[in-house]
């Protein structure tokens, strides 16, 4: 395997409010569409990769930040109930980050985002003190473009993580923004794994082919890379060698979520000692639950539950 997590994940990123409506065809403004589901959800790609990770019997420290509201009181119920450590999750003075996501029958979505709080967190550098990582022994950066401070620190996080004696991992996200390796270039050499999904990595790397990329990273001073086929599954590039797990063939309903609860498998498959390419099948069987249902997170099951799910698939 690329690395052994001997220890629970600290995981930084962002907490939202979703409320999800589905299905969405096209649409027409000064009109009105009936719709079969209009439901709230947790999510955020921290906040996803975190409830996965606990969902999957994985130690999770969450750190970001909730408004002072009711959303915010939801979502903290959630991830405290599926046994996610949220001591590190401040409450902002500005409302919960919330997205409004319109999701095709396809399962395709569109996201309309209000950061929200998100504006107020990050803003320091993250103090990797003994208490913060407690018997933690990697950190998890998910989504450096999400949070508009996390943006110009990111390496500087990272950085101190892996001096503070963790090993690292960043899922990428969108930049809706733009600036993609300006930001990124500087935080690769200080990740030992980067998940990337195909659309980011083409970005990125200039390249769609996933070899191409991935030997683009590792020219950057990336360790270990997977890239998110969706529903081809994933390409995983480790110092174990490479490996190509193929998806499981399942109907979709709703893809947002799965990039997150993805990486929080396959982190949680490294937690349990799988070498590379079992936790790449994993974690592929995780997000192929995840987008059997509606929202970011209600399909995942146990570890113990995935298990058999694979071997009945």
């Amino acid at each position: 395997m690329p690395f052994a997590i001997t220890g629970g994940v600290l995981c930084a990123g962002n907490i939202v409010y979703d409320i999800l409506v589905r299905p969405v065809g096209e649409t027409k403004w000064n009109t009105t569409t009936w719709v079969d589901s209009i439901e709230p959800h947790l999510g955020g790609n921290g906040a996803n990769s975190s409830f996965a990770l606990a969902k999957l019997g994985v130690p999770v420290r969450l750190a970001g930040m909730l408004g002072a509201d009711s959303f915010g009181d939801h979502l903290l119920g959630m991830l405290r109930g599926v046994g996610v450590d949220t001591t590190d999750v401040a409450r902002g003075s500005q409302p919960t980050a919330t997205t409004v996501g319109l999701v095709h029958a396809s399962g395709a979505r569109q996201f309309l985002h209000q950061p929200g709080c998100s504006r107020e967190v990050f803003i320091d550098p993250i103090a990797f003190t003994p208490e913060f990582i407690g018997r933690a022994s990697h950190f998890h950066l998910a989504n450096i473009f999400g949070i508009p401070g996390m943006r110009p620190l990111a390496a500087v996080n990272l950085r101190a993580a892996r001096a503070a004696g963790l090993t690292t991992s960043l899922d990428t996200g969108w930049d809706a923004r733009g600036e993609w390796m300006t930001l990124l270039e500087s935080c690769l050499p200080e990740v030992d794994l980067l998940f990337v999904n195909e659309d980011e990595s083409r970005i990125l790397s200039g390249s769609a082919d996933p070899v191409q990329a991935a030997r683009f990273f590792r020219t950057h001073g990336v360790r270990n890379v997977v890239v998110k086929l969706g529903g081809r599954g994933c390409h995983a590039f480790t110092t174990d060698g490479d490996v190509v797990a193929p998806a499981f063939q399942v109907s979709v309903v709703d893809t947002t979520g799965a990039g997150d609860c993805f990486a929080g498998a396959f982190l949680a498959a490294l937690y349990r000692g799988f070498p590379a390419v079992d936790a790449a099948s994993f974690a592929n069987a995780v997000g192929a639950l995840n987008i059997q249902r509606l929202g970011s997170t209600d399909g995942l099951l146990s570890f113990d539950e995935t298990l058999a799910w694979m071997a009945s698939h």
